[in-house]
């Protein structure tokens, strides 16, 4: 369970089994270890996407410690981004497998495109593909015009 960053996103949902399937049949993750509890939850699962050593966790929700689901907590909580090689292609997997999407592809003025989706319980990722670099100037300039 090495790991390239010293950061890792903890993600907690009240059906972890169901993420887990979800993730990876959606957007392509690739689960790399599951810890089931003999219960049936999942006390710790990792996954990974696109052959990187780098990971993200997912557990079953524990209210004792006040982990709870997106789907109890009201606004935006966080987001999640996740770089692919081709953004249109994996819309197009999301949306067969039946991600919400919230905003389509689209290109953005600092180089990049993307789209926008929720998770089954509320999780929010955006996934983004590089079109071209932007140097630190451009972008301030980018948001000195806005």
């Amino acid at each position: 369970m090495s790991q390239v960053s010293p950061f890792t996103a903890m993600l907690a949902y009240d059906d972890a089994p169901a993420a887990l399937d979800f993730l990876c049949k959606a957007f392509g993750f690739e689960e790399r270890f599951r810890m089931a509890m003999p219960d049936g939850t999942i006390g710790h699962a990792e996954l990974t996407f696109a052959g990187s050593a780098a990971c993200f966790s997912v557990a079953t929700t524990w209210k004792d410690a006040g982990m709870a689901s997106p789907k109890d907590l009201t606004g935006v909580h966080s987001q999640i981004s996740c770089d692919v090689a081709d953004v249109d292609a994996h819309y197009e997997r999301a949306l067969a497998a039946g991600a919400t999407v919230i905003a389509p592809p689209q290109d953005e003025p600092y180089g990049a495109r993307i789209y926008r989706a929720v998770d089954p319980e509320g999780h929010r990722w955006i996934f983004s593909q590089t079109l071209r670099e932007l140097s630190p100037k451009e972008l301030q300039a980018l948001a000195d015009d806005s």
